[in-house]
């Protein structure tokens, strides 16, 4: 069991820190989360595409085949990215856990991800459903009573405050 943390720390999606790992190079800054966040806790960044060796620039990947173990495929090459990222979180969430995160903040859409925002092409030809991306997946299975939110509509000072509340 980890000890509560003395600080309070939150996992985040790397390219909402402004970082540049996106794979068309963009920044994706959320000043909720670079300044409201980073004033209220210690912020770990987090890019499982970057963390599994995926180039920036780089191919889009996407989530195919069943939602209970989709499969990440680049969009151009179809290569296959899915065991190179899944090992990578389990490397990442192992180092959330001996830093004591008390909870995720992650890019909306995002295939790595996405809480329950994803696209997962089920069936080819046909419309993308949604799911959660892989890592929002296995941080659900590993840390499921920690919180879990995306960027879009967060609001930084309610997120720290239930937070705050769990870590007492």
């Amino acid at each position: 069991m980890t000890p509560a943390p003395t600080t309070l720390r939150i996992a985040v999606s790397a390219c909402l820190l402004g970082e540049p790992v996106r794979y068309d190079g963009q920044e994706k800054t959320c000043a909720v989360v670079r300044d409201g966040l980073a004033a209220l806790a210690e912020l770990v960044p987090l890019c499982p595409e970057v963390g599994a060796g995926m180039p920036v620039p780089r191919e889009p990947v996407d989530l195919h085949g069943d939602a209970a173990a989709p499969r990440m495929i680049g969009g151009v090459t179809g290569e296959d990215w899915t065991e190179r990222t899944l090992a990578w979180i389990e490397a990442a969430l192992d180092r959330c856990e001996s830093l004591g995160v008390s909870g995720f903040v992650l890019k909306a859409r995002s295939p790595s991800c996405g809480v329950g925002t994803a696209a997962l092409y089920a069936v080819p030809g046909a419309g993308p459903a949604r799911t959660d991306g892989l890592l929002a997946a296995a941080i659900r299975r590993r840390f499921p009573h920690l919180p879990l939110v995306e960027d879009e509509g967060l609001d930084a000072a309610a997120f720290v405050l239930r937070l705050q509340r769990l870590t007492r």
